[in-house]
């Protein structure tokens, strides 16, 4: 799975950075929680909602 990919189709880009450099791929993303995503430093709620919609 490209993760980056999967973060344009949900307008998120700005995040393929840090997703990068914190090794999230495939195996990780169904785990993340929300106090994960504010740990990535992704402090928009809407944003996280989101990130948490598609995985799950």
């Amino acid at each position: 799975m490209d993760i980056g990919g999967w973060l344009r189709g949900l307008g998120l880009e700005r995040y393929e950075r840090v997703f990068r450099e914190n090794e999230i791929d495939e195996r990780v993303l169904p785990k993340l929680t929300a106090d994960d995503l504010k740990e990535l430093g992704i402090a928009a709620l809407g944003h996280r909602r989101l990130l948490l919609e598609a995985i799950a």
